[in-house]
Order: structure tokens, then sequence, then C-alpha cells
């Protein structure tokens, strides 16, 4: 083969497999950054979604009344809607060109006129413009900001009690679990219910750290709770007589009960968020 010919194949090759790259990888647009100031924590209230949701009522009940015949309070609710509606350009700037004012004035319009015909028209053609957005931004607007910031969690360490990385402690529970299967496999027993007695400690310092997004108890119940604390009971009694097969249940359940249930509503989305992020 010719060195012309060689440079050829190595150009197509190359084309082939940008091509596959782009054909296959899906990129996602970022929404603009003032969106977040309506999200918490920046904002005491979730501001943006209370507007969202408020919106789909008032469309909702803007087309029922229209297809009922009583133009008096489909007027009333496309009023409502119209205040929310234009509110999105105060709160989003960047989005003031997206907006269908042409078509919010043929809603006014013929509610007005009592066209219950233009009325649906003119919903339909603004409903279309709301889904458009929400195909290229909701779901990520949703990671970004209703996904918890574990980087700014901090859960005391160990061996010191101060301030530690929630990322540190992680990886230490899961050293743990670790150690305690393999000091079980090993006959090392000792080892193990010392090993059970650290991860109980840090399970409960995590526990702790439930409060800096929830302000009742019940998601540490979920994870932390009976269940789980059954499941770490068995475990203990499992290592003291030496049962392997009940260590491997009981230890089983514990993960799934506490760290299993936790990383799917948790884990996942904040690794997309932390990806997402510039």
């Amino acid at each position: 083969m010719t060195k012309k010919s060689s440079f050829w194949l190595v150009l197509v090759c190359c084309s082939l497999v940008t091509a596959s790259t782009l054909a296959t990888e899906k990129w996602l647009p970022l929404p603009p950054a003032s969106i977040g100031q309506w999200y918490k924590p920046q904002n005491d209230r979730q501001v943006w979604l209370h507007t969202m949701f408020s919106l789909r009522r008032e469309m909702q009940a803007v087309s029922e009344y229209a297809a009922a015949g009583k133009p008096a309070l489909a007027e009333k609710w496309v009023a409502r809607f119209t205040t929310h509606y234009l509110k999105i350009t105060e709160m989003v700037p960047e989005w003031k060109e997206e907006l269908e004012y042409h078509w919010l004035e043929q809603l006014q319009a013929a509610t007005k006129a009592g066209n219950s015909q233009a009325m649906g028209q003119a919903l339909h053609k603004i409903d279309q413009g709301c889904k458009s957005c929400h195909r290229e931004f909701r779901a990520v607007t949703a990671l970004l900001y209703r996904t918890p910031d574990f980087g700014k969690i901090k859960i005391k360490k160990l061996a010191t009690g101060e301030p530690g990385d929630y990322a540190e402690v992680m990886e230490e529970l899961s050293s743990l679990v670790n150690r305690i299967k393999i000091a079980t496999d090993d006959n090392q027993s000792s080892l193990a219910l010392a090993s059970l007695q650290q991860l109980r400690r840090r399970l409960d310092d995590l526990g702790e750290s439930c409060a800096a997004c929830h302000k009742d108890t019940a998601p540490r119940e979920r994870y932390l709770g009976r269940l789980t604390q059954d499941a770490l009971a068995d475990l203990e009694q499992g290592l003291q007589q030496g049962d392997k097969k009940r260590v491997g249940r009981a230890l089983g359940s514990a993960a799934v009960y506490a760290c299993a249930r936790c990383h799917a509503v948790h884990r996942a989305p904040y690794d997309m968020r932390d990806k997402l992020l510039p």
C-alpha cells in the first residue's frame, strides 16, 4: 500500500468514527443561568415551578370553560394566564423572544368575543410553544436545580469529629461494608464486628446530614429506619454465631434498605448534574 493510499484510508476511518460519534451522542442544551434564582436554595420558594403549575391549571380552566360555553369564567382564567405567561420574561429575560405573543392576543380577543373555536386554536398554538421548551430544557433544568448538591454537605470525620467531605464518607461506608464481607469470608469475626460498629456510627452521622435538605424525619426513616436497623441487628447476630449465610442475607438487606434506595433517588441525578455543570 502506498503512502497516499494509507493517508486516505486513515482519513476515511477518522471520518467514519466522527460521523458515528455525532450520530450516537446527544448534546443537552443548558437553560439560561438566570432561571436558577427561582429555585431553592437561591430562592425561599420554588417560584419557577409554581408559575409553571399555575399556567397549566389556567390553560385547563380556559379550555374547559370554553368547551362548556361559559365565557365569563373563561375570561377570568385568561386574565390569570396572561399574568403568569408574561411573567416568564421577567424571570428569564433570555426567553423573551420565545413567547407566543401573537397567539396570546388571539386568545384574549377570542375570549372576549366568546369564540370557543378560536380560543381552542390559540391555546393549542401556545401549548405547542410550551411543549417545545419543555422538550429542550425541562429534564436538564430539573437535574440542575432540583437535585441536591452533596458536594456542599459536610459530615463529621470519624477520627476527629471535624467536618468532612460527603464523597469521602461514601467511600468509607463502602469500604466498611466490604470489610465486613471480607472478614466474614476469612473467619475474622472480631474484625467484622468492629467494622459493623464503625458502620453503624457512620450511618448515624450520615443520617444527620439529611436535615440539610429535609425538615422532617421521614426521609431518614425510609433509608436508615427500622428496616435497616433490624437488618444490622440480624447481621450482628449472624457474625456472633459465625453463620455466614445469615451474614450475607442481612448485609444484602441492609445494603438495599440504606444504600440502594438512597442511590436510586439521589445518586444518579447527582452524577448527571455533576456532568452537566460547566
